[in-house]
């Protein structure tokens, strides 16, 4: 799982056009968490409902995954989440914040995954072996059209019609 994570993080580094942007709405997002776990921070009556309304849609969209969850789908140390503000801040702290680290880090290393992947689809060394059987094979092409004009003119001369 982990392996399918990082591998879908290096595709998708390969093909981002919009680093500037992704970052952007990342520190939008971070802020509208933010804002909430503010909201989880002085408890009263509607701040559960407050705070789940200052999340971003995505996020949202994720806490109520979570909510669905049968108490067997947890892992042994973890503690089901249910539809109140402690699980909501507890949920926010555990597994929102460290997402945007490491998403964070990802759009970082950004440039530099690119960089090494197209630097090794350019590597001189290959392109120079590439090149060597390209002028070896112009060659061989050159001598089978030479041979087959030659055997073409002898089959020309030897037909007296």
């Amino acid at each position: 799982m982990a392996a399918d994570v990082e591998a879908n993080s290096i595709s998708d580094a390969i093909r981002a056009t919009d680093t500037a942007g992704d970052i952007a709405d990342l520190e939008e997002d971070q802020a509208k968490t933010k804002d909430a776990l503010k909201i989880l921070a002085n408890p009263s009556p509607s701040a559960y409902s407050r705070a789940v309304a200052a999340l971003r849609d995505d996020t949202q969209a994720w806490w109520q995954e979570q909510l669905s969850w049968a108490p067997e789908d947890y892992d042994e140390e973890q503690k089901p989440y249910s539809a109140d503000a402690e699980s909501l801040k507890r949920f926010l702290e555990g597994e929102v914040l460290p997402w945007y680290e490491r998403r964070c880090q990802e759009l970082e290393y950004r440039p530099m995954i690119r960089e090494q992947a197209f630097g090794e689809a350019v590597d001189p060394d290959r392109l120079e072996r590439l090149g060597r059987y390209e002028v070896h094979l112009d060659r061989k092409l050159e001598r089978m059209l030479a041979m087959l004009c030659r055997l073409q003119e002898l089959r020309r001369d030897a037909d007296p019609s």
